[in-house]
């Protein structure tokens, strides 16, 4: 079954960068499309960033030019390189398979605050 595991959070400041990683295992990695979602209190979870087999990405347009989604395939691992950030990113981050969604992990707080 495939599991993955989000890590690298924290708090950071407004303007600050901040790099997080999802990491899979259970089945082939490279076949598939991985995503990386938030969720803020009190609001529903949303996609910011997705990344096929072939390493094509999408951005949601709040994120877009600020965060970078790459993955490393010989590591089974899916990166989310945020720069910029604003209070408005702190969220609970998640990765997951947007065409093939597996069981939700516990995510990695993403606190923006000076």
């Amino acid at each position: 079954q495939v599991q993955l595991v989000e890590s690298g959070g924290g708090l950071v400041q407004p303007g600050g960068p901040l790099r997080l990683s999802c990491a899979f295992s259970g089945s082939i990695f490279s076949i598939y499309t991985v995503g990386w979602y938030r969720q803020a209190p009190g609001k529903q979870r949303e996609l910011v960033a997705t990344i096929t087999s072939i390493g094509r990405t999408n951005y949601a347009d709040s994120v877009k030019g600020r965060f970078t989604i790459s993955r490393d395939n010989a590591k089974n691992a899916v990166y989310l390189q945020m720069n910029s950030l604003k209070p408005e990113d702190t969220a609970v981050y998640y990765c997951n398979l947007p065409i093939a969604p597996t069981s939700w992990g516990q995510g990695t707080q993403v606190t923006v605050s000076s």
